[in-house]
């Protein structure tokens, strides 16, 4: 099962912080709502971990932070995010062909992997706040292309 991402204490409000005009003056450092609209679906298959964020312990690395703030970010901007922990939920990964087939082809270096609408977009590395979100974008922007009667596919 996958877990729910706890969205408090670093929410900006969207009066307090001026939202972005469009992607191309994005701020991905920035905790303030994205201006268009981000939707979808995001899977995070993590490596076996002591906890199930990597959060934890003594020395708790800073790219597991900043994919938690991002995850959170994500959520809050609309999307649907779930993450999953090979020491935690080891079935959620043999029960996804795609996630189970980088495994088999490329070990332990395939985690972390994560998934855009069911497609794997970056597997062996965390990608940035800002790849998922031209991630997301571009991934809306097929499905709006390509929907029935639409007339550009």
């Amino acid at each position: 099962m996958s877990r729910s991402l706890p969205i408090s204490g670093v929410a900006a409000s969207a009066d307090a912080v001026d939202a972005p005009a469009d992607a191309d003056t994005f701020d991905a450092t920035s905790d303030a709502p994205f201006a268009g609209a981000l939707t979808g679906i995001l899977e995070v298959y993590d490596p076996a971990m002591c906890c199930a964020t990597g959060v934890c312990g003594p020395g708790v690395d800073p790219a597991l932070l900043t994919l938690a703030r991002d995850l959170r970010w994500l959520s809050a901007q609309g999307v649907s995010v779930q993450r999953f922990g090979l020491s935690q939920e080891p079935a959620a990964f043999v029960a996804n062909a795609r996630v189970t087939g980088l495994m088999q082809a490329f070990g332990d270096a395939a985690l972390p992997a994560v998934l855009i609408n069911g497609l794997v977009r970056w597997y062996g590395r965390y990608p940035s706040r800002d790849e998922m979100v031209k991630s997301l974008q571009e991934a809306d922007a097929i499905d709006d292309c390509c929907a029935p009667g639409s007339g550009c596919c």
